[in-house]
């Protein structure tokens, strides 16, 4: 048992803590009644701070935080504030246009208005970019991407058409250029043919115009690793999380030893991935490997043959056994080339 501490000693500790222990309630008083607690009245007419006992002005411009009975919600709704909607940075003009309310009891006529209304006051272009806006998000959603890499294409979009900067190129082609660039820059590793795939833009164009944004723009972007496509990989292939983490270690030795140089990082990834997989016991074919991928089954084992030839360098299986889940793990279970 701890000893206790003697009552004057644990009364002068109380003591102590309440010395340094910080007021956090904050009181306004008037300087010169001083009375507490204070009267203090709020003219909203003027917006002022008033002392109700002799009349000094305590604080001047008060912003009025009640709610409203009008409306300026741009969708249905009840949103009794004081402001729109918030402005979007991505969109021209000052957006201070006066819309149309869509509640009039029922009958629909203020909603049909509200539509005619929105219609003459977005120009042309605003509704094209506003659509172009659109189909990014959708594109990003689907692939799982976050809003942050959906904003930053949507930002190159914007520059791109303000500076004209790819003059002839579709505007398919260069949403496709912007969200590769954007995962780029967000280091979220999205392939080639993801984008392909999710653009229907040809492989070839997608590059020429990431080439030439670049160049323009005069952006950085991060080299996508086969470490940063591990890790979904290995999600997609319901692989645990102990394989996943040799599969990255494997990729990094193999990289010391150049055992796979020249190799592009989805095929190193793949290759790793079906080695490490049929090394713990719980295999993965190439043609699933490969469908995860994106890659060839040809691809695939080529990489591979490169692994198994210098397994003994890249894998050390004394190591490995100190783990757990390794402790029944041996060469000969991976297949041969």
């Amino acid at each position: 048992m701890s000893p206790q501490i003697p009552f004057p000693l644990r009364e002068k500790k109380a003591e102590e803590q309440q010395r340094f222990q910080q007021n956090l309630n904050v009181a306004l008083v008037c300087p010169d009644c001083r009375v507490k607690p204070p009267h203090i009245v709020e003219e909203f007419a003027s917006g002022d701070l008033v002392c109700g006992d002799c009349g000094l002005v305590l604080g001047d411009r008060i912003i009025d935080t009640r709610s409203e009975w009008r409306t300026f919600a741009n969708d249905e709704g009840d949103d009794p504030s004081r402001v729109g909607a918030a402005a979007n940075p991505l969109l021209d003009g000052d957006q201070l246009d006066t819309i149309i309310s869509r509640k009039d009891g029922g009958t629909g006529i203020a909603k049909t208005l509200n539509k005619v209304q929105g219609k003459q006051l977005l120009h042309k272009g605003d509704r094209n970019i506003a659509a172009i806006y659109k189909e990014i998000t959708a594109m990003c959603d689907s692939i799982s991407l976050s809003k942050l890499v959906s904003d930053t294409a949507k930002q190159l979009y914007k520059r791109v058409e303000d500076e004209k900067l790819l003059r002839g190129k579709s505007s398919d082609a260069i949403i496709a250029a912007c969200i590769c660039i954007a995962c780029r820059q967000e280091r979220v590793a999205r392939t080639f043919r993801e984008i392909c795939a999710l653009t229907r833009v040809p492989k070839k164009e997608i590059g020429r115009c990431c080439n030439a944004l670049k160049a323009k723009l005069q952006t950085s972007t991060s080299v996508m690793n086969s470490e940063d496509l591990m890790s979904r990989f290995c999600s997609n292939l319901q692989l645990p999380n102990y394989i996943h983490k040799s599969c990255v270690d494997l990729v990094r030795r193999a990289k010391e030893l150049g055992t796979l140089a020249g190799k592009s990082p989805i095929s190193v990834a793949a290759a790793c991935i079906y080695l490490v997989s049929y090394l713990f016991k719980n295999p993965r074919s190439t043609k699933d490997i490969a469908n995860v991928a994106g890659v060839s089954e040809a691809t695939i084992k080529a990489a591979y043959k490169s692994l198994y030839t210098e397994k003994e360098k890249l894998i050390d299986i004394n190591v490995m056994k100190d783990n757990p889940n390794c402790e029944n793990i041996s060469f000969d279970d991976l297949v041969l080339p």
